[in-house]
């Protein structure tokens, strides 16, 4: 089994990859036992937002791993996909900039990778 790290550096090049913009990779295990991190991203229209997630969910299907759940498939402008240690936000730019999960969660620390 992939360890946690190593799967978050898989989806932020399969976000990269598709040239998803503004990557931030959050720890929010620092602050809520919800998940460890929160990988949040924004491509420029409803098209490229669904080609991250397709990109992500095709990397993570390689290594045996499948999303425990999926939401926004269906209006693309906020797909979250569910990797239980790990949770994905791939949002259009405006929904990127109304939700702002960054300042929501002003207090997890962010990673590099």
């Amino acid at each position: 089994m992939e360890t946690v790290e190593k799967m978050a550096k898989l989806i932020y090049y399969a976000i990269d990859d598709k040239l998803g913009q503004d990557i931030a990779v959050l720890n929010v295990g620092k602050v809520s036992s919800l998940c460890d991190y929160f990988i949040i991203a924004s491509g420029s229209s409803s098209r490229q937002v669904k080609a991250i997630a397709d990109s992500v969910e095709a990397a993570m299907t390689e290594i045996g791993v499948e999303p425990r759940g999926k939401e926004g498939r269906e209006t693309q402008n906020w797909i979250l996909l569910d990797y239980g240690d790990i949770i994905v936000h791939i949002f259009d730019e405006e929904n990127r900039g109304f939700y702002n999960l960054e300042k929501l969660w002003k207090d997890a620390p962010y990673v590099e990778l």
